[in-house]
């Protein structure tokens, strides 16, 4: 073969130097792509030898090696696939890529921004190599028989020779890349084996790790060569059919992955050939605490190579909280995000992943309740997040919702709802700080109350959404007021006023509103109440402090005073006597602020008046 040189006659000037400076953002990527293009090479050869067009003794091991040397400055990939002939490297090398670019350009000029979002396209996965490299080296041999093979150079990606190959006498393709000086962390073997593993660990041909350093530059032993275990997992766990995998398997894979020692709480299988082929694996991880929800990651995969992380055109955004891995071939492998905001099959997609989270989720609630039940506290944020994010989410698992109340139990809102009926209907009681709201929870259990634990940083949110969704249900937090259930008689009781007259003309404004009961533990003197509605416009004013709203925000206060406690009895039955008016004030002020720091923390000077008042109360019972 006689030596053949050319250049590429490219109409858009100097489109080469700009397509390496903006095409490939991250360096690392010729890597995914040279191994991508070997791994389709040998796909090829298999598909042929399939179809009887070409012949295989049944024994080959298809593999892709990919070489370090030191010496030479150098890393190869060598694969051996279908293999090139010097008229098909004319074709795909030299025509259709050169081509290809400049159509590239003229479409993608005026979008840069998108470069890191559109690697691949027109055929130019080649040429990353030459973001890396300063001479680039195709040594190729033809499947077909009697073919010649072939030596393609190029140092500068717009200028070739090609050439008989003095070195390629096995059928396949080895592309070598000769580094720029400001390339040479690929020549460091830890650095390539992550790249490998980051982009390459599931693809379907062996992939394979060496270093010529110290080694001579021949391989004599090749069989040596290829025992070697590969750095890929050729046939990953989402690819087998659910009913073939085992709980293990599901575990191993996930602590493979995701590099994780826990064990995820459960998982779905996707597993969709039609109306578009989707396969993968979502897992609910085992959350510490709630603010660990930003370390999910979904992998995305088209035909087991990695495409990217969290790619939320495609995953809804509250999956991303998940850990998982999605395969999805229908997808380009390299696709700008404004083509997967506007695709109609992406959408699809999107829509069929969220219906599999909620059949899963349904699937568990009604036939594994006690463990759905004990999964609850650590997916409930997730799931709550996810009906925020999109309400046809809810849509699909409002029914599947579950509280936990204060007796520990999980029950539905319709269960809720329908247990306390008779005593306050479409009114749904929350606590949001079990130790804050003790003294409210134990009122709540003596008069045979129930209430719902809300104590995350989303339930405010979930709240509103769920007083909007379900049209006529309202949510009061346990300290509000709940002076109707509370009665024991519709009768005013002949001390209600005397009692009310006393600590409002001791207490005065400092409460909004007064109420006397008969409370049926006597240990309590008085409990504050909060209305629901000043809480949350004072909760909301909080969160835009600094601006004046124009309205008052103040927590409107019902001091709630128990009839049956003993220190209650006696200051009003002391009231008209004036030598002990002293003391009934301090004991009916110690007696509000023993019940407002119940219901929240006292301000700093509240709580240095409280503190006085008690140490002047232990002196007076000194002095008895």
């Amino acid at each position: 073969m006689a030596t053949q040189k050319g250049s590429i006659s490219i109409n858009t000037e100097n489109i080469f130097p700009i397509i390496k400076k903006w095409l490939y953002s991250d360096k690392d990527i010729f890597i995914r792509e040279l191994i991508s293009n070997g791994c389709d090479a040998v796909n090829k050869y298999k598909r042929l030898v399939t179809l009887g067009e070409a012949k295989s003794n049944g024994e080959e091991q298809y593999k892709i090696i990919v070489t370090i040397d030191k010496d030479n400055e150098s890393i190869s990939f060598a694969d051996n696939g279908i293999g090139m002939s010097k008229e098909e490297v004319e074709k795909y090398i030299n025509q259709v890529a050169f081509s290809g670019a400049e159509d590239f350009f003229n479409k993608y000029k005026d979008k840069m921004e998108e470069s890191n979002d559109i690697i691949g396209h027109f055929g130019l996965g080649f040429y990353s190599s030459f973001m890396v490299s300063k001479k680039v080296q195709i040594d190729t041999l033809s499947y077909q028989g009697g073919s010649t093979p072939v030596r393609w150079t190029s140092e500068n990606g717009t200028e070739y020779e090609i050439s008989k190959s003095d070195t390629k006498n096995e059928r396949g393709t080895t592309i070598t890349l000769f580094l720029e000086d400001d390339s040479k962390e690929f020549l460091n073997e830890y650095e390539v084996r992550e790249i490998i593993d980051k982009y390459c660990s599931f693809l379907p041909v062996e992939i394979y790790l060496e270093s010529k350093e110290n080694k001579d530059e021949k391989v004599e032993n090749e069989e040596e060569q290829v025992e070697k275990s590969p750095l890929n997992d050729t046939t990953p766990l989402w690819l087998k059919s659910p009913s073939e995998c085992t709980d293990e398997e599901y575990k191993d894979f996930y602590r493979k992955v995701f590099k994780s020692f826990d064990e995820p709480l459960f998982w779905i299988h996707l597993n969709v050939d039609y109306p578009f082929n989707l396969k993968g694996i979502l897992y609910f991880p085992k959350l510490k605490n709630e603010f660990e929800l930003v370390e999910g990651k979904v992998k995305l995969y088209n035909n087991q190579v990695f495409i990217a992380d969290n790619i939320k055109e495609v995953i809804p955004e509250f999956l991303l909280l998940l850990k998982g891995v999605i395969d999805c071939p229908d997808l380009p492998l390299n696709v700008s995000r404004s083509f997967l905001q506007n695709d109609k099959d992406v959408s699809k997609i999107s829509k069929h992943i969220i219906k599999k989270v909620a059949d899963k989720l349904k699937l568990l609630f009604k036939n594994e309740r006690e463990e759905y039940n004990k999964f609850w506290d650590d997916i409930q944020v997730f799931i709550k997040y996810g009906c925020l994010k999109d309400e046809g989410f809810y849509d699909k698992i409002k029914d599947y919702i579950l509280f936990k109340d204060i007796n520990k139990e999980y029950i539905t809102l319709k269960d809720y709802l329908e247990k306390c009926k008779e005593k306050h209907e479409n009114k749904v009681f929350y606590v949001s700080d079990e130790v804050q709201q003790s003294q409210y929870i134990k009122l709540f259990k003596e008069y045979d109350l129930d209430a719902v634990i809300l104590n995350s940083s989303i339930d405010n949110h979930f709240i509103s959404f769920m007083e909007y969704k379900e049209q006529g249900v309202v949510f009061n937090r346990i300290d509000s007021d709940i002076s109707d259930v509370l009665k024991d008689t519709n009768e005013e009781q002949e001390d209600t006023a005397d009692i009310k007259d006393l600590f409002q003309s001791i207490i005065g404004d400092k409460v909004k509103d007064y109420s006397v009961e008969s409370l049926r533990n006597e240990d309590t003197p008085a409990i504050i109440l909060v209305s629901e509605q000043s809480r949350r416009m004072s909760e909301m004013k909080s969160q835009f402090a600094g601006m004046d709203l124009g309205m008052n925000f103040e927590e409107e206060k019902t001091l709630v005073i128990n009839r049956n406690n003993p220190i209650v009895k006696k200051i009003v039955s002391l009231k008209n006597d004036e030598s002990k008016k002293e003391d009934i004030d301090l004991i009916c002020n110690q007696v509000v602020d023993l019940a407002l720091l119940s219901n929240k923390e006292l301000s700093s000077e509240e709580l240095d008046s409280f503190i006085k008042r008690s140490n002047k109360l232990m002196s007076m019972i000194i002095s008895l």
